[in-house]
């Protein structure tokens, strides 16, 4: 499976566009959750605020909490190619480049759920 996007807005897009949204915010919530990182949600939040609430975790686990955040990525099974492709400019720009990668995982688990299910 090929994602032909550049970024998480994109990624949501497509995930709407697929009637998936519902199920990746799940599994996103899911993936938290077993790293033992609570991501408190809102039930009706915007998928653009939803980028942005993960932003946001991501950063904070960047910058206060490392250890958590390396078992984040983990257990999110986020491949290590992906991490050598991250331009490093600073910390926010990094935070939303993995953010980016954590939602295309979680969509290629919640697609490849519904294709062979």
């Amino acid at each position: 499976m090929k994602l032909k996007v550049d970024n998480s807005e994109q990624l949501i897009q497509v995930a709407v566009d697929a009637f998936l949204i519902v199920e990746l915010k799940q599994q996103v919530i899911k993936d938290f959750m077993l790293a033992n990182v609570p991501l408190s949600m809102p039930k009706n939040l915007e998928n653009i605020a939803f980028v942005a609430l993960i932003r946001e975790k991501i950063y904070f686990l960047m910058m206060e909490h490392f250890a958590e955040y390396l078992n984040l990525m983990y257990i999110i099974d986020v491949p290590e190619r992906e991490f050598q492709h991250i331009e490093i400019t600073d910390t926010v720009d990094v935070a939303d480049q993995v953010t980016f990668l954590i939602l295309k995982r979680a969509y290629k688990k919640v697609w490849y759920r519904k294709m062979y299910q």
